[in-house]
């Protein structure tokens, strides 16, 4: 097990969680308030999307991560901020006999754009989702082909900010590693190993083992499960020497029946992983840990 472990709070997310918990903050200020609320309770690290307040949908405007993290600085100069790029590779295929007629919600971009908000704001930390998945059961994927990958690991490194690498199965990884390989990803490299997301790798043990046996010798790494395997995941990952990821973003309840929030979530992960054996690390320490200087 690690000495220190970072805990990641995943705060709102962009998925069509709005209206299913009264917790799930959608508006710059609600967003900023939840992370300052994950960051008292214990997270060292927060990750951030922004919504449309109006609509609740995942949007990808500068001016709110902008607002976003300014509240946040604003009340909390410690935490480590690390905003999503994930946003802008969204493409619903259309139905039927019209596969390219694509639906609403299509939201495919190009790395630069994709990227505006990182290289305007420069966070500490950035996603970076490591392929293409078939997201849910519907007619929904996310595209990030092996072109633009390297196009924006290339960007992301031009920037100085230390991309988190989403794993959703093990293609991901392997292109990872590639761009380890290729040098596009500076040492230590940071990976995200996101279990569970229909139909990427499904979570459960044997899974997280697999994954974290083909890491480089020098990964920094961490896991998550979505719902009911959220903490089940926080256990795995400390006890294979993993850091964690909780919040909204993965999952709405505390227990069975009782919705949560982010600060509930971040409580009952530090309380997990110091009766395993092992302490929480500070933002501080989360900086020595993964490479960071503090902006």
């Amino acid at each position: 097990m690690q000495s220190k472990v970072i805990i990641t709070c995943a705060v709102t997310g962009a998925g069509d969680t709005v209206g299913k918990s009264p917790n799930v903050p959608v508006t710059p200020e609600q967003i900023a308030n939840a992370a300052l609320e994950a960051a008292s309770a214990g997270a060292t690290v927060v990750h951030c999307h922004v919504r449309e307040p109006k609509t609740g949908k995942g949007s990808r405007r500068v001016d709110y991560y902008r607002d976003v993290m300014e509240r946040i600085r604003a009340k909390n100069s410690d935490v480590i901020i690390n905003l999503t790029a994930g946003m802008g590779g969204d493409v619903v295929i259309g139905d039927g006999e019209k596969p390219l007629d694509f639906g609403p919600g299509t939201d495919c971009v190009g790395p630069e754009e994709r990227l505006v908000h990182i290289k305007e704001l420069r966070p500490e930390i950035c996603t970076l989702d490591c392929g293409t998945l078939n997201f849910g059961d519907g007619n929904s994927i996310v595209v990030q082909t092996p072109t633009q990958l390297r196009k924006q690991a290339e960007l992301i490194k031009s920037y100085g900010v230390k991309p988190e690498m989403e794993i959703f199965d093990s293609g991901n990884l392997w292109f990872a590693n590639q761009l380890v390989k290729e040098g596009l990803i500076a040492d230590q490299p940071l990976y995200q190993l996101c279990l569970g997301i229909p139909w990427g790798a499904p979570f459960d043990s044997e899974t997280m083992a697999y994954q974290k046996a083909q890491l480089p010798p020098n990964a920094i790494w961490a896991s998550f499960g979505i719902g009911r395997n959220q903490f089940p995941a926080v256990a795995q990952a400390v006890l294979l020497g993993g850091h964690v990821r909780v919040g909204l973003e993965d999952n709405l309840y505390l227990e069975k029946g009782v919705f949560a929030t982010n600060g509930t979530l971040v409580e009952k992960a530090v309380k997990l992983i110091e009766l395993l054996g092992t302490k929480v690390a500070s933002p501080e320490e989360g900086r020595a840990i993964l490479g960071l200087k503090k902006r």
